[in-house]
């Protein structure tokens, strides 16, 4: 009895097995009806939660199958008549993203080994061809995606499928040879798309993906370093992570772009201030000072960087040869207006028992020479709050610290 039953019971495995293959089955010869799209997929997600065959290739090889071909039904009526209103182009955008990854779990699938070790695909080289075969479309679709404001994760996806395929192993010749210049601006885009989408971490791998790949768009690396700022300052548990990550993009876009992007370079240094590594970055300063005099911006550097040291005479130093130089930028004028008002303060703050001439000369080289420095960076922009900030307090202090000194 026991026996007949194992037997039973085996027949009724066999039979739920044969049953849900023929769903799989069933599904297939859907594949390309535009009618019985929505059938089709309801009976491939059966098939894909069942025990029987949800660890199966062909179940998700039929699943791509069913994605692409509706892509490539809408495709072909948008060659006949590209004002068809039945066309849905976002639609046809997610049948492409969905085929694709149907395709790449067949294709891990497919490539398990059997009991012998052995590895005997059935389904990847016609999945390689289908998915080389609609390489394009996939930046088309984030094109689509982003036009219609679909920034993430429909356009993201869909830039960084592109981005990525001529690096997997199943691409082909013509995939493979895509210039790096073409990929990276599938990154770049799938980057946008993520920010646009607000999502940093995203929009940080993607920039990360171009940069990796040698990116010539230095703004690619300002995006990158932008979105670690931000989610620095969002999140607190990614603080560190961000210091770490702006530090290399940093130290890779003074590497490959120098002094052209001051961006990098400032970023640097202030990676190195913040761990405390001051002698390291004026080291870097140094060096540059030496390759290139009469760059305000270097001194003006130093001058910060000083400042951090506690080192407020050569700080003052420093951002006295920066304004000096006719290169001299807003930022930097700004930047030594507050240090030189700064530290004239504080000498004045402590100035009892001084002489007329010691007065004199903390109003003359602080004070005055402050707003000195206030006027050039007012002609050069005449609508910074902050920099309006900065002068009100140097005209307070010279007409109540002088008045009738």
């Amino acid at each position: 009895m026991k026996k007949i039953l194992t037997i039973a019971l085996c027949f009724a495995a066999v039979g739920s097995i044969c049953a849900q293959k023929q769903v799989v089955d069933q599904a297939a010869k859907m594949s390309g009806k535009t009618d019985k799209i929505a059938d089709a997929r309801n009976l491939i997600q059966q098939a894909a939660v069942n025990p029987e065959t949800q660890n199966d290739a062909r179940t998700y090889y039929v699943a791509g199958k069913i994605e692409f071909d509706a892509f490539d039904d809408g495709f072909k009526k948008q060659m006949i008549n590209p004002k068809d209103k039945s066309i849905d182009q976002l639609a046809m955008g997610e049948e492409l993203i969905n085929g694709y990854n149907h395709f790449l779990k067949a294709m891990s699938l497919d490539s398990v080994p059997n009991a012998k070790g052995e590895i005997k695909t059935k389904f990847s080289k016609d999945i390689a061809s289908k998915i080389n075969g609609h390489f394009n479309d996939f930046f088309n679709a984030g094109g689509t995606f982003y036009n219609e404001k679909k920034y993430y994760p429909e356009a993201y996806n869909a830039f960084m499928i592109y981005g990525s395929l001529p690096s997997m192993p199943f691409a082909d010749k013509a995939v493979k040879a895509t210039p790096d210049s073409v990929v990276n601006t599938a990154f770049f885009n799938a980057g946008l798309s993520a920010y646009a989408g607000n999502n940093l971490e995203a929009s940080a791998k993607a920039f990360r993906s171009a940069r990796l790949n040698n990116s010539d768009n230095n703004q690619n690396y300002v995006y990158e370093i932008a979105c670690w700022q931000y989610l620095a300052q969002q999140d607190s548990t990614k603080t560190d992570e961000a210091k770490n990550q702006i530090k290399e993009i940093a130290q890779a876009g003074f590497d490959k772009f120098g002094m052209a992007e001051p961006l990098f370079l400032n970023n640097l240094i202030n990676s190195y201030v913040i761990e405390n590594q001051l002698d390291k970055a004026i080291s870097i300063i140094d060096k540059l000072i030496a390759e290139n005099p009469q760059t305000a911006s270097l001194y003006g550097l130093r001058g910060y960087i000083n400042d951090r040291k506690g080192d407020d005479d050569t700080s003052v130093a420093d951002y006295k040869k920066a304004v000096a130089i006719d290169n001299v930028d807003f930022e930097t004028l700004k930047n030594a207006a507050k240090k030189i008002f700064k530290v004239g303060t504080q000498k004045w703050n402590n100035i009892e028992g001084a002489t007329p001439e010691q007065r004199n000369d903390i109003k003359v080289n602080y004070f005055q020479f402050a707003k000195g420095i206030t006027d050039k960076a007012k002609a050069m922009n005449g609508s910074d709050s902050d920099l309006d900030y900065v002068i009100e307090n140097i005209d307070y202090a010279l007409e109540t610290f002088f008045n009738n000194k």
